[in-house]
């Protein structure tokens, strides 16, 4: 009886899984145009170069990263800061890139899953979305199982792997509507 029982489970669990990936992509692929690409253009100077450092404290925000509440990548460092009205960082952390990078610009978050499949096949959880290249969703998440292994250079994944801690942090902080500023 309890063979039958957890493979039920397992069962229902599958076809859970399933039906939210299925969801997700819908709401994904009904994204107006104008969702997910850059409200605010980028100056050419921030698309073409790499956003200037400090040197000796290579943590540091990027000086050309925009004013206000906001959250800032870096896909030259891979490294996210969570930035308060104020301007100073609450917290920032190293990331994982995605197979595909979002073009150096302003964009804001389009849309949030609590938890859903990879497109490379792993559970992740608190994905929030603010971009789309190549054809390809691009956003934050946390692997359910804690990886943040690199992506398989070969398939076209757009998911900005965190640790599910910093996963917790975005998911708080990176609400639909808020400003994601990309810089190189």
């Amino acid at each position: 009886m309890a063979r039958s029982s957890s493979g039920f489970v397992a069962g229902l669990t599958v076809a859970a899984v399933a039906a939210v990936s299925f969801l997700a992509y819908q709401a994904s692929a009904n994204v107006p145009d104008n969702l997910g690409k850059a409200h605010e253009s980028a100056s050419p100077k921030a698309a073409t170069s790499k956003a200037p450092r400090d040197k000796k404290g290579p943590a540091a925000l990027p000086e050309q990263s925009g004013t206000g509440e906001r959250v800032v990548y870096s896909t030259g460092d891979n490294r996210v800061w969570l930035v308060g009205a104020n301007g100073k960082p609450r917290r920032t952390f190293k990331v994982t890139p995605s197979a595909v990078d979002p073009t150096p610009a302003t964009y804001r978050v389009t849309s949030r899953s609590n938890a859903v499949t990879g497109s490379d096949g792993t559970p992740i959880e608190h994905v929030v979305r603010f971009a789309t290249s190549q054809g390809v969703a691009i956003g934050f998440s946390a692997a359910v199982s804690g990886s943040t292994g690199a992506p398989d250079p070969a398939a076209k994944t757009g998911g900005i792997r965190e640790s599910r801690a910093d996963g917790d942090a975005m998911w708080e902080f990176a609400t639909i509507g808020q400003k994601v500023v990309v810089v190189q």
